[in-house]
């Protein structure tokens, strides 16, 4: 485990520990902070609980969506690795 790292969401601090490097901590943090401010900055009169589920929503809809997109791109490697098989066992037979 790494040392705590110090964080500021919105305003206010966090010490966080984890495996992740403290880089990775402080982008995790960035990001966290850039979709509350695009909640806030998109809706008007929220509390910071309503703007911090709106953001996790965000967060996870990013990550489903990426989820998407990668188990679209191993299918399609799949695809195309069993064409190339195929081109190969037909070469050689």
């Amino acid at each position: 485990m790494t040392q705590p790292v110090k964080i500021r969401i919105r305003n206010q601090e966090y010490l966080l520990q984890g495996d992740d490097r403290e880089e990775q901590i402080l982008r995790l943090a960035q990001y966290v902070n850039e979709k509350l401010k695009e909640v806030e900055e998109n809706t008007e009169g929220l509390s910071e609980k309503k703007a911090a589920i709106l953001a996790a929503l965000n967060i996870a809809s990013d990550y489903f969506q990426l989820i998407e997109k990668r188990d679209e791109l191993l299918s399609d490697i799949r695809e195309r690795t069993q064409a190339l098989i195929q081109t190969i066992d037909s070469t050689m037979s």
